[in-house]
């Protein structure tokens, strides 16, 4: 009897696994990484007052940067983790040290490091509509008063992100997508030329980014 009761085991398990097989979009699933590139602007948040005409009261710049991903598509739904390096071409103009303003002085962003989840669902079989969402680090590099070098002291910032995108293959190891996402970082701490760090202080800051990628997956 437990004889058979295997050889269905067995039989039941090879006729499945072909079926699940089936469910797994191959075009959406596995490791992927990509370059990236588009504008970012950090503002004051809703909390702060930025209405005063003679200082910044946003940072504009190029985005820069790459992530790697994993994704897994079971039918129509696909669920992934990805990590992300960004940097910035964008920089204040002149001194924002009112904290009514941009409240940081003259900085520059730096890099900006993001760890998350997304999912979403298959418009067509080539293309991914999806959400995504996680915490975010990001540093403002202090820029010399007298000129544009940067003075190895920073702001670290802390923070969320939410974003959704459009993700469109090209065959079947390549892709390419467009993004929006929001940031908004709650608490950050300064770093001095010493590299004694201060106690976290609250902040409400803003990010506002569009951005396009092409990747590959493996």
């Amino acid at each position: 009897m437990r004889y058979t009761l295997a050889a269905a085991l067995v039989a039941s398990t090879a006729f499945a696994a072909p079926a699940f097989a089936q469910d797994i979009n191959p075009t959406f699933t596995g490791p992927r990484i990509a370059i990236l590139g588009g504008y970012d602007t950090i503002t004051p948040g809703s909390t702060e007052d930025a209405d005063n005409d003679n200082n910044d009261q946003s940072v504009d710049g190029f985005l820069y940067g790459v992530e790697a991903g994993y994704d897994i598509a079971l039918g129509g739904a696909v669920v992934g983790a990805e990590v992300e390096l960004n940097d910035s071409t964008g920089k204040v103009e002149n001194d924002n040290g009112d904290s009514e303003n941009f409240g940081f002085g003259r900085v520059a962003p730096g890099r900006d490091l993001y760890l998350g989840v997304r999912a979403g669902v298959l418009a067509t079989p080539s293309t991914l509509v999806y959400a995504k969402g996680g915490y975010t680090n990001a540093r403002l590099d202090v820029i010399g008063g007298l000129g544009n070098d940067e003075r190895d002291q920073n702001y670290e910032l802390d923070g969320w992100r939410l974003g959704a995108g459009l993700e469109q293959a090209i065959g079947t190891n390549s892709f390419a997508k467009i993004e929006y996402r929001y940031s908004n970082y709650e608490s950050a701490n300064f770093e001095y030329l010493d590299g004694e760090v201060t106690n976290d202080f609250d902040i409400d800051t803003d990010r506002h980014s569009i951005v396009a990628g092409v990747g590959i997956r493996f």
